[in-house]
């Protein structure tokens, strides 16, 4: 046989030999993802046309509800966590059964996306062999379906039997209700062993050992007003310059920081300025002719460490206390959203998909880059037990209306988690 007629076999064959790796099980159940895979697709056509903002709290309860009956019926016991009617937020589903293989995995979903019912609707459409798009395909309803897929896989084996598995879907991950929303979620989660998130994956090779958190500012800042003629002089600068001053400052000294970013989101000033943060809408009355007495600056702050939280919140403090001439400016902080470090418990975790992936013939997989993400429910819990996050389907356009999902690799993703959970329950 001529050498290069050999090689090119064996690259060829190089895949299937790398999936004899499979056991007979893990084989069976790849079979079937395939096999259930025009139902899933169904499924997925079904969910993503149904509008679920996260304040269209019926509409993420009717989509709750759908995934909730799936669940109940490979088995799990599925409830619905209500919050208080003051947070505006529609409440999480949470499937759960106890056994005693393996380890007690925690699968972390949500239910809501940033199309708010006021928004024209972008139904599921089948672009082409290889795309579809639709509101929240692929953030992240494409990720809660790849789920409940691969369970249904292994459920139509008996393969779930004695597991300790919760499936939690939070309603209001792109709008977060605050702490209190998070309470039932990091408790049952701190019961778990590890947790595996499904938000939008990165391709086949990637997934998410770390990811920033958020947090938002608000800057203030006051001053003298009166007749413009007079600025620079008895009346100082004024609210707006003094404002400038300070974001121009936090750009220079702190741009350059790895993984460290700080977004001015919205500023106004004027004579007066009013705000409400309902609304997120903003007032202000001036004239050209008179020095600006008021500013207000909000926006957001991501960084991958608490250290490096701290750090960058000490040093904007500063910056705001250098105020100019007749300013007064000062800066607050809120938590948002927790940082989930990079860690060697996770890159443990990484391993074992790392494996999975090889063994089906779809090669290695690595950590993606922490700063292409942005922040995420699993966050909540990653200082308490091992996570990985990204394991969800693959696209692009989140958020947006050019939003798709790749749908061939789809039912690769099914059967990689299909048979990553089959092997952590074992």
């Amino acid at each position: 046989m001529p050498k290069l007629f050999t090689a090119v076999l064996l690259l060829f064959c190089l895949p299937f030999a790398r999936a004899q790796k499979l056991s007979k099980p893990e084989k069976t159940v790849i079979e079937t993802v395939r096999k259930q895979l025009p139902a899933t697709e169904a499924f997925l056509q079904k969910v993503v046309n149904i509008n679920s903002g996260t304040l269209n709290r019926e509409g993420v309860r009717t989509v709750g509800n759908l995934m909730g009956a799936e669940l109940k019926a490979l088995g799990f016991n599925v409830e619905w966590v209500s919050l208080p009617d003051s947070l505006n937020r529609a409440g999480h589903l949470v499937a759960t059964r106890q056994g005693k293989k393996g380890k007690k995995l925690f699968l972390i979903g949500h239910l809501d996306t940033v199309f708010e019912k006021s928004l024209p609707m972008e139904p599921f459409t089948r672009l082409n062999d290889s795309t579809a798009s639709g509101q929240g395909v692929n953030d992240m309803k494409g990720g809660d379906v790849l789920v409940l897929a691969a369970l249904k896989a292994l459920h139509t084996h008996g393969l779930l039997d004695d597991t300790s598995i919760t499936v939690y879907f939070t309603g209001d991950e792109e709008s977060s209700g605050g702490p209190l929303s998070r309470k039932d979620f990091i408790e049952r989660a701190r019961q778990c062993d590890l947790a595996l998130a499904f938000e939008t994956a990165q391709g086949l090779r990637t997934v998410t050992t770390g990811r920033r958190g958020a947090s938002s500012w608000t800057l203030k800042v006051v001053a003298r007003s009166g007749h413009s003629s007079r600025v620079f002089s008895d009346l100082g600068y004024g609210a707006i310059y003094e404002a400038a001053r300070i974001l121009n400052e936090f750009r220079r000294t702190l741009s350059q920081e790895e993984y460290l970013t700080f977004n001015p989101g919205l500023i106004v000033g004027g004579a007066s300025v009013k705000y409400d943060d309902e609304t997120a809408k903003a007032e202000t009355v001036g004239k050209t002719n008179i020095v600006a007495g008021s500013a207000l600056v909000k926006g957001d702050l991501r960084f991958l460490t608490e250290a490096q939280k701290e750090n960058a919140r000490a040093r904007m403090r500063e910056i705001v206390s250098k105020s100019l001439p007749l300013t007064q400016a000062s800066i607050t902080f809120s938590d948002g959203i927790p940082a989930m470090e990079p860690s060697r418990k996770n890159e443990d975790l990484l391993k074992v998909v790392d494996q999975v992936s090889r063994d089906m013939g779809l090669g290695a997989v690595v950590a993606g880059n922490p700063g292409s993400r942005g922040a995420g429910d699993v966050s909540y819990v990653a200082e308490f037990l091992p996570c990985l996050d990204g394991l969800g389907a693959s696209g692009k356009g989140a958020h947006s209306i050019e939003e798709t999902m790749n749908t061939k690799e789809f039912p690769l993703l099914i059967q990689r988690t299909a048979v990553l959970l089959y092997r952590l329950t074992r």
